[in-house]
């Protein structure tokens, strides 16, 4: 794994974006949890400003950082602010958590990508933020919907086609 990079982000509820995460080819693993928060230790009933987040562990040879984030806004709505479904709040936000420049300015060509591709109805609403602490969830937040598989789940695949196909 000492060749694997890592890679943030939230978009509402973690458990689906967790599963739809989880098969993606290159993805070697996945973790939910909280960051870009208030407070260390952060659990489920305190988290103050924290996202539900995704750590996503991928070898760089099989997919890039720009083609997870060309997945992260086909499967939840960047447009809403501060919304997922029927999750409303801070926690629910649409953010990229990035760890270096490259990662910011990869970040940012993707949100005028996904901006010019008129696909959405408004422009992204996802907030850019450095790389802080991520918190792992509490144990029963782990690979929910592989437990559960009919539980809560506002993400899907909203469009098949790749944002970057249309600017090769």
């Amino acid at each position: 794994m000492e060749n694997f990079k890592k890679a943030y982000i939230a978009g509402g509820c973690f458990w689906g974006m967790e599963e739809l995460f989880r098969t993606r080819p290159g993805v070697k693993d996945t973790e939910v949890g909280y960051i870009g928060g208030e407070n260390d230790n952060p659990t489920y009933r305190n988290h103050p400003g924290h996202a539900e987040g995704l750590e996503i562990i991928y070898d760089p040879q099989e997919t890039s950082f720009t083609d997870l984030l060309d997945y992260f806004f086909r499967i939840h709505n960047p447009t809403t602010l501060n919304r997922q479904g029927n999750d409303v709040g801070s926690s629910y936000r649409s953010a990229i958590f990035y760890q270096n420049e490259e990662e910011l300015e990869d970040s940012k060509k993707m949100i005028e990508v996904v901006n010019d591709s008129n696909k959405w109805e408004g422009p992204a609403a996802t907030t850019l933020e450095p790389y802080s602490t991520f918190w792992a969830a509490e144990p029963e937040h782990q690979d929910y919907l592989q437990r559960i598989p009919n539980g809560y789940t506002c993400h899907f695949e909203r469009f098949q086609e790749s944002f970057l196909a249309e600017t090769n």
